[in-house]
């Protein structure tokens, strides 16, 4: 998603990128990382236009800006929007990642994504996630030819950082305003105010919408801490998976284990049933009938 359908003159010459995020810390709403790039000699330009960190700016002021630098030629931007699913999913997984490599990950993929479109990107500014000096590493290693610069609060000394800013700000808050929630219970609503977790309407909005066995609707992000507040209470999951000859013997008469599920079925009570499911063995009924198996990779 950017402007990378066409590929402008001035990509040729030497280039620098900003690259900033956008929605880290909510409970609720995609994580969106965005750059914004132009080239080395347009960077004078560039402090004029006034973007500034997207949170000193309102709304109003930051969409303004963001459909100004959509139609100037001498600007690309693309952003990365991760899914809230996507992020609880990889932050619960066996090996699980944290939001830091999820941070660096998309960081990078914007990189490959805008030398694949043939700009010479020669400087990346970026704020920083983590530790500065061994982000700054991480990036030379991957991307030997560019010089990078990491640093905590670029988007308010860098102006490309700062418009990366804006593109990123402006993206989440678009779609968090033209969400569509999947799910459709009677007492659904979309009052959910700013998705930080202090937020008092966030927090009514989770109490209304938790569910006692299925959780909450897809726009949450369940790996966060927050949620273990609102899942207390939740009902129990006992989930029956046959026996294997693998697995040895069972006490249960009819040779199948009960696997229990807590905190309303996202993770099993014990380890070895954990394991068990992750590994196809002691598969439930329903997906050996089916010969459905379990795919680590496509």
């Amino acid at each position: 998603m950017g402007s990378e359908c066409v590929v402008p003159e001035w990509a040729s010459q030497p280039c620098i990128l900003g690259i900033d995020e956008a929605g880290r810390g909510p409970v609720l709403g995609p994580m969106v990382y965005g750059c914004l790039y132009c080239s080395r000699s347009y960077k004078n330009t560039l402090s004029t236009l006034s973007f500034a960190d997207s949170k000193t700016l309102k709304e109003d002021k930051r969409e303004e800006l963001f459909e100004s630098l959509k139609s100037n030629d001498s600007l690309g931007w693309a952003v990365d929007v991760i899914d809230p699913r996507d992020l609880s999913a990889k932050m619960l997984q066996k090996n699980k990642i944290n939001l830091n490599e999820i941070s660096h990950d998309s960081a990078m993929g914007l990189i490959h994504r805008v030398l694949k479109l043939g700009v010479l990107l020669t400087e990346v500014y970026i704020d920083t996630v983590g530790d500065a000096g061994k982000y700054e590493m991480k990036l030379s290693k991957v991307f030997p030819s560019i010089k990078f610069v990491v640093a905590k609060k670029a988007d308010s000394l860098y102006p490309v950082v700062s418009g990366a800013s804006i593109v990123a700000k402006v993206t989440r808050d678009r779609a968090l305003r033209d969400w569509v929630l999947d799910e459709s219970a009677e007492n659904m609503h979309r009052n959910f105010g700013s998705g930080y977790p202090g937020d008092p309407q966030t927090k009514s909005w989770l109490e209304d919408h938790k569910h006692p066995i299925f959780g909450f609707p897809t726009l949450v992000r369940f790996s966060w801490a927050t949620c273990n507040t609102y899942t207390k209470g939740g009902a129990e999951v006992l989930w029956e998976s046959d026996q294997t000859e693998e697995d040895g013997g069972s006490n249960n008469s009819n040779g199948k284990r009960q696997l229990k599920l807590s905190n309303v079925g996202f993770t099993t009570s014990k380890r070895r049933s954990e394991e068990i499911e992750s590994s196809g063995k002691g598969r439930c009924r329903f997906f050996q009938s089916r010969k459905l198996e379990q795919l680590t990779y496509f």
